[in-house]
């Protein structure tokens, strides 16, 4: 027990190493480009000045949304999607795996899940005890259920989801600016340190690396960022990308394309103004998610509004307007 403590601890400190990577080459640059070019390179004032500021207003936007990527928590499934302390006496007391499963089913009852395992069963995770939304999977990382994972990134050390999944898009996109910015001003500096226009020094150096590193970043970030915003026009997460869901009709990759601009409001909310602030703005709480096939919603109506779920007078847990199928079972998942 105490050694599988000790390796636990060693991997959250090492998975921090990526990280601290990232931040590392985030203060050298603010160093190279604020103090090496700016201050001690550039001889007219007036280029210092907007050069400065157009560099600042980049810099803060990028460490804020990386920032807001690494500590927001990754958005767990809600108590009513948890095995209560009686339906788990139950539970865990039911020899009969048959049995079992029929609990579970009258729990599945009485939330949105649309979704499917492969084998066609209501997906369950054995380890956090919940039945899982439409969209959820369990990270065996951060050790939990994460509402729409797409997926556990090591240079954020964090779940990518429900609860970020906007703040790293304009992580991404943010990052593309500061390398675009840097490189396009550096450009000329750069080319006069080459062929020898401007003296040998400490800034010849910090130019130079300026130069290769916001370019080798840009590149690497341009695949990303594209293939993440092909991602947000179909509606799809990167596991879903890959595994397409399954629905009681079958698999379908579409399933939550509910056209573009339904799509990116669901990231990004209606108000337009906030799509570049990191500020969360999106629709819904994660938990149930507009269908393409409307034929399936008929049967629930229910949007994600936790309001629908009050427990009712009596202390019982409140149920949705319509239940499920009561003939499909449940599958064990990790």
């Amino acid at each position: 027990m105490a050694l599988s403590r000790g390796l636990r601890c060693c991997q959250r400190v090492f998975s921090w190493i990526p990280v601290l990577i990232i931040a590392a080459v985030m203060l050298w640059s603010y160093y190279a480009y604020v103090f090496e070019l700016c201050l001690f390179t550039l001889t007219n004032t007036l280029e210092k000045v907007a050069y400065l500021l157009v560099f600042h207003v980049c810099f803060v936007m990028f460490s804020w949304t990386y920032w807001k990527s690494i500590f927001t928590p990754p958005a767990s499934p809600c108590k009513k999607f948890q095995l209560s302390y009686s339906d788990k006496q139950r539970y865990e007391f039911e020899e009969r795996p048959d049995a079992q499963k029929q609990i579970l089913v009258e729990i599945a009852k009485k939330l949105p899940i649309f979704s499917r395992a492969h084998s066609g069963a209501i997906r369950f995770c054995d380890r956090c005890q919940v039945l899982k939304p439409d969209r959820c999977h369990h990270c065996s990382v951060c050790e939990t259920c994460v509402l729409k994972m797409d997926h556990h990134c090591p240079w954020v050390n964090n779940c990518v989801g429900f609860a970020n999944y906007k703040f790293f898009l304009l992580f991404l996109a943010y990052s593309m600016v500061y390398c675009v910015f840097i490189a396009a001003t550096v450009f000329q500096y750069f080319l006069k340190f080459w062929v020898g226009d401007l003296p040998n020094g400490p800034a010849k150096f910090h130019v130079l690396f300026l130069m290769f590193v916001a370019l080798m970043f840009f590149v690497s970030l341009m695949f990303l960022f594209g293939y993440h915003c092909w991602l947000v026009s179909k509606n799809r997460s990167t596991l879903e990308a890959f595994t397409a869901p399954v629905f009681v009709s079958g698999p379908d990759r579409n399933g939550f394309n509910v056209g573009i601009r339904r799509n990116l409001q669901q990231v990004f909310g209606e108000d337009r103004r906030l799509w570049f602030i990191p500020v969360f703005t999106g629709q819904g709480n994660g938990h149930y998610f507009p269908l393409k096939n409307r034929s399936s919603e008929s049967h629930n109506p229910l949007l994600a509004n936790e309001d629908l779920w009050e427990d009712s007078d009596d202390g019982s847990e409140g149920s949705l307007v319509e239940d499920h199928d009561p003939s499909v079972t449940i599958e064990m998942e990790e």
